[in-house]
């Protein structure tokens, strides 16, 4: 029976009408309805026409997260007075439920990805809603994309509805063509705000890492938040492992604590949503942010804290990183306090912190790693996005570097467009990564080991499992926890997705060779980025691009040392590879860059170049080699942090990463000279190497050329005239420019090397040769000798200026000021009226004493010997009464000399 008063009860019913109405009128629309309105349940009901007796209609609606879906599927059957699987049913990742009559079926956007690149046209399908789109996840978004595609080259009919309580409508209601912005007003209950920040400082968010004293602050915040209010207790914290260490200090209150996060079991998510007659403290992520309600919360407690996804593109690391949350989603946290009655909201920081936090959440698109969805649009048959309808555009880097690891992987070929091996990795629904090591790894270790070690490291084991691959793998076997249940899932669908009667299902009834437009994947979710978590310790590594030398090669992976016994553990019933030769093979096959090999106590250098460690008390610190398959860098760290990992071989890690392999003869100027070698390396680590006797003459001059710019040109010999050269030669440069070379920045120098420095570079081999140029005879050829001023050197930038006194005095080109600087002493200017002048430019002349001491500094000679000269005169003759003071120095006799000499 239809519970119509609970279905009268919901806020949202005020819009539904102008909601029909701009469906019918545009196709799309954009729902704006607080939490609590009813959106995410009572509007899939009306425009199905379960309730309201609209027209029937088949309508899904796409949920960003699993418990979500779920949630709101149990609702709606609930409203009907059903169970799920009639009217309403779901589908997640691993979980179907579902049957002949159901006309809404809740979906998670990952889901409902794939099922359009399976059937582009999504068939028998009249309404699809976007539900919670202002979380701006990428799955989301390129949903988003495709359907907007769909309806305009294939189903016009088809609508589309995003709906979110916080959202940039204006954004979205472009995005969807000019769609119509609807908005519910909700009966909220008022919230009052309480301000709860920390009465010490605490260390910000670093990496990962959420200071202990935060987590400790947000304990008693919920103590206090217990102590004061009724009602039951929502606290949002970043991650999993923050969850577990405010659970753990909250040991002895008077109420059940209960976890929410994307990794808890089913039932207790469920739970946690149900109705108690007892108190309770619910710890959770940002899962309960959107679209669910958790009966009896009155009072929540932000730590204003959140995760989101970060790649370092320059290193290949990347991880989750700890933010402070967006207001946006502050907004959603306080209105969970609010759905049933009035509540209130403890904020874990100050009043005054608030206006500087950013407005909505980053999207994804932004700052996550590109290149599944790069893969999407691949088989979409848009590589580059271009033609997508995106919110925001994917960063030309990221799209870039993902191109670039779909290329290795044998994804797409090198114009972009998708492979057959790029078409069976997307039905995978893996990250390419994973799906290249699910591949490849299958013809050497068989599809359910090679599915069981790539189902470890989809989803990262927790922390307790230990850094050891393979060590984790025998503990997942073995466990009866949460994640194990969920872990033997996944590799029984990898397993099944791999194996020939799974690839013969795949192109069996209802999943056709596709058109253009798309390529098929298996239903279920997309799982999450293999290098990230939600766990509260570190999180997982990123990607670099690399270089492939002919995608998709093939390698008889069987071969490799990597399979021979070592006295480690074997799987079950199998006489293949050791548990450590099959972890490391399948890691290696996914990030073959961050294949490692030990260069010291606890040192590994990863093949992209990163250094790497690994925590106190690992097994694998002795490990010759490591395959690293979760890692992250903290911010400011030189060393990656290895967080699982498994031992490797040298010949495995050859033929894993064999697009890395080189060999070759290298030139290098290091450590202050020229090293010469032969040298095989598996990316930037070191295999092999032999000194060269005759090395590549150009490969030496690079080099060479290298230690200049590193070193600077204080490589050559520079006399004396040749700095001065230098000097004069840098004056005229900014003086008259023209043909006078700019000869003051080493760099430019050194990139100008073929016009100054040869034939002598050629010949040199190493340093000392470098200090044999005589950088001044080198120098002159760069004087404007084709127009003929480089025989005007001397006089436009003279070497040496004669005074009255008959004296040549050295000309300084080198003061900062950049004018010529004449060093005099003061008698031998006497009876010049006008300061001299070098190219036109007056000289900065430095009056000397009769010691050499300097006595004035002028630019005016005229106007000191008027005024300044008097006070120089007054103060120096008593101290030197052997040399001439005339008063009218303009007239006087210039001179070298004492007064008894001039005498005589």
């Amino acid at each position: 029976m239809i519970r119509t008063a609970a279905l009268d009860a919901l806020p949202v019913r005020e819009a539904v009408p102008a909601l029909l109405s701009a469906l019918d009128d545009h196709g799309t629309a954009v729902l704006c309805a607080p939490p609590g309105t009813g959106k995410t349940t009572l509007v899939p009901l009306v425009l199905a026409g379960l309730v309201g007796g609209g027209p029937r209609r088949r309508v899904v609606v796409a949920e960003p997260r699993r418990i979500a879906a779920r949630a709101a599927a149990r609702r709606m059957a609930w409203l009907l007075g059903e169970q799920v699987g009639g009217a309403v049913g779901f589908t997640v990742r691993g979980e179907r439920v579902v049957g002949p009559d159901t006309v809404v079926e809740v979906v998670t956007t990952g889901v409902l990805l794939q099922r359009l690149q399976r059937d582009q046209e999504l068939t028998g399908v009249d309404v699809v809603i976007l539900d919670e789109c202002h979380e701006r996840h990428l799955d989301a978004d390129t949903v988003a994309a495709f359907l907007l595609d769909v309806r305009e080259t294939l189903r016009p009919e088809l609508r589309l509805v995003a709906a979110s309580a916080t959202t940039d409508s204006a954004g979205w209601a472009r995005v969807l063509g000019g769609a119509p912005v609807v908005e519910a007003a909700g009966v909220s209950y008022p919230v009052e705000t309480v301000w709860a920040p920390p009465a010490r400082p605490v260390r910000p968010p670093h990496g990962m890492r959420v200071d202990p004293g935060q987590l400790t602050h947000v304990a008693s915040v919920v103590r206090r938040a217990l102590a004061e209010r009724a009602g039951d207790v929502l606290c949002f914290l970043p991650g999993v492992g923050e969850i577990a260490r405010v659970a753990g200090q909250l040991g002895g209150v008077d109420a059940e604590v209960l976890q929410i996060h994307g990794r808890a079991p089913a039932a207790a998510q469920d739970a946690a949503l149900s109705v108690a007659d007892h108190r309770r403290v619910i710890l959770s992520t940002a899962v309960a942010e959107s679209s669910l309600t958790v009966p009896g919360v009155r009072v929540v407690v932000d730590s204003g804290l959140a995760r989101e996804p970060r790649v370092d593109h320059a290193r290949g690391l990347g991880a989750l990183a700890t933010v402070r949350a967006s207001r946006a989603a502050g907004r959603q946290r306080a209105g969970r306090a609010g759905r049933e009655a009035p509540g209130a909201v403890y904020r874990c920081w100050a009043e005054a912190e608030d206006g500087r936090l950013a407005a909505f959440p980053a999207p994804e698109i932004r700052v996550a790693d590109l290149a599944q969805f790069a893969l999407q649009a691949a088989c979409w048959g848009d590589p580059d996005a271009t033609g997508l309808a995106l919110l925001d555009p994917p960063p030309a880097g990221a799209m870039a570097a993902a191109r670039e690891v779909l290329v290795a992987v044998g994804a797409v070929d090198l114009a972009g467009g998708v492979t057959a091996r790029g078409r069976r990795m997307a039905r995978l629904g893996l990250h390419p990564r994973l799906a290249r090591a699910l591949l490849d790894g299958s013809a050497a270790l068989g599809a359910r080991r090679a599915a069981e070690v790539v189902a470890l490291i989809s989803e990262e084991p927790p922390r307790e499992y230990g850094d050891d691959l393979a060590g984790a793998w025998r503990r997942a076997r073995a466990g009866g926890d949460g994640y194990a249940a969920r872990w033997r899932t996944e590799a029984r669908r990898l397993e099944r997705a791999v194996s020939p009667a799974g690839r013969t299902a795949e192109t069996g009834a209802g999943a056709a060779p596709r058109t253009p437009l798309g390529c098929g994947t298996a239903a279920g979710d997309q799982p999450p980025d293999p290098r990230a978590s939600n766990a509260g310790g570190a999180d997982s590594s990123a990607r670099p691009a690399f270089e492939e030398r002919g995608p998709g090669r093939s390698h008889d992976l069987s071969a490799s040392p990597a399979f021979e016994a070592r006295g480690s553990g074997r799987s079950p019933g199998s006489g293949a590879a050791p548990d450590d030769g099959a972890a490391g093979l399948i890691a290696a096959l996914a990030f073959p860059e961050r294949v490692a090999k030990a260069r010291g106590e606890n040192a590994f250098l990863m093949a992209n170049g990163t250094a790497a460690e690994l925590g106190d008390g690992s097994r694998l610190r002795s490990a010759p080699w490591l395959a690293v398959a979760v890692a992250d860098r903290p911010p400011h760290s030189a060393s990656a942090r290895v967080r699982l990992a498994a031992v490797l071989d040298e010949d495995t890690a050859r033929v894993a990463a064999g697009h890395l392999l080189t060999d070759g003869e290298e030139v290098r100027w290091e450590d202050g000279d020229l090293v010469a070698r032969a040298a095989e390396r598996l990316g930037a680590i070191e295999l092999a190497v032999r000194p060269l006797r005759s090395p590549d003459p150009a490969l030496v001059r690079a080099a060479l050329l290298d230690g200049l710019r590193s070193e600077g040109l204080g490589l050559l010999r520079w006399s004396p005239d040749a700095v001065t050269l230098r000097s004069r030669l840098g004056f005229l440069h900014r003086t008259l420019g023209g043909a006078w070379p700019d000869v003051a920045d080493d760099r430019a120098l050194v990139e100008r090397a073929d016009e100054w420095l040869e034939p002598e570079l050629s010949r040199a081999r190493r340093r000392a040769d470098l200090g044999r140029i005589d950088a001044g005879q080198a120098l002159n050829r760069l004087l404007p000798w084709a127009t003929g001023e480089a025989g005007r050197l001397d006089e436009l930038a003279p070497e040496r200026l004669e005074v009255p006194s008959g004296s040549r005095i050295r000309l300084d080109y080198s003061a900062e000021h950049g004018r010529p600087v004449l060093a005099v002493k003061l008698q031998e200017l006497f009876g010049l009226a006008q300061t001299p002048r070098v190219a036109g430019v007056p000289v900065v002349v430095h009056l000397l004493s009769p010691a050499g001491r300097p006595a004035a500094v002028t630019s005016d000679l005229a106007s000191f010997w008027q005024g300044g000269y008097r006070a120089v005169r007054a103060e120096l003759r008593g101290r030197y009464p052997k040399h001439p003071w005339p008063e009218d120095p303009a007239t006087a006799e210039p001179t070298r000399h004492t007064n008894a000499r001039l005498r005589r």
